[in-house]
């Protein structure tokens, strides 16, 4: 279980970015956290992640604290975390990449199953390496296969999946986080605008102007962001929804 305890962060000017956060995120439980651009969606994952450290506030994971420790030893503790916009490792090939994650050899099996679930074929891209020579959207591909690949984490984030991935490949990553939700113990965080992916979560967090503005379960907080939308006055900038 994910714990958020008065969470802040600002900028090294003194901008604040995130005030005063507290949330809960259950085991078993898949949170999207959405809202308008620029209102600290990023910058949550970030701090949750261990890539910055906040100003105030707790962050726990499972009845433990784990607000200083670094993004090392956060991903040891059970934090997996897929980057809005995934890193490029020269000579380091998928198959490298993928086994890293799992913390151990996969077979070719293992490697189809966790590849074939973002739309990739582990023949094509097993041995590739994680380089320039893959385009924007095949890296983010393999970015999230390397987080499906973590057989013992406690908290899978992603940040915006969606981006750079086609509508066909986009399908199948609602089966992943569908099947996330049935199959993992531990809780998923998923950073996103899309109708689709708010459709399939068990609580939505609304964050705007570095506050949360709403959290709930989806029955109760999606139908007033879609309404919203219909007025005109949709928080869920970035783009129009997938029908």
């Amino acid at each position: 279980m994910l714990v958020l305890e008065h969470l802040a962060w600002e900028l090294p000017d003194g901008e604040p970015i995130l005030k005063d956060i507290s949330l809960t995120v259950p085991n078993g439980k898949l949170a999207v956290v959405t809202g308008p651009n620029g209102g600290g969606k990023t910058s949550l994952a970030k701090l949750i992640a261990g890539l910055e450290k906040p100003n105030a506030g707790r962050i726990l994971l499972d009845g433990k604290e784990i607000t200083e420790l670094d993004i090392t030893q956060r991903a040891k503790a059970g934090i997996a975390y897929a980057f809005q916009q995934p890193v490029r490792f020269k000579g380091l090939s998928v198959r490298d990449l993928l086994e890293l994650a799992a913390g151990g050899s996969l077979s070719e099996q293992e490697l189809c199953v966790i590849l074939g679930q973002v739309g990739l074929c582990a023949q094509d891209y097993a041995d590739r390496q994680v380089d320039g020579s893959l385009s924007g959207g095949e890296s983010k591909r393999i970015e999230i296969a390397t987080v499906l690949a973590r057989k013992d984490a406690a908290l899978l984030i992603f940040d915006e999946p969606e981006a750079g991935i086609d509508l066909w490949s986009f399908s199948g990553l609602i089966d992943v986080f569908q099947r996330i939700k049935r199959t993992k113990q531990g809780s998923a965080l998923i950073i996103s605008h899309q109708e689709r992916i708010l459709q399939i979560a068990d609580e939505i967090i609304v964050i705007a102007d570095g506050e949360v503005r709403s959290a709930g379960p989806r029955e109760e907080i999606l139908p007033t962001l879609l309404e919203n939308e219909k007025a005109g006055q949709c928080p869920l900038e970035g783009g129009p929804l997938y029908e």
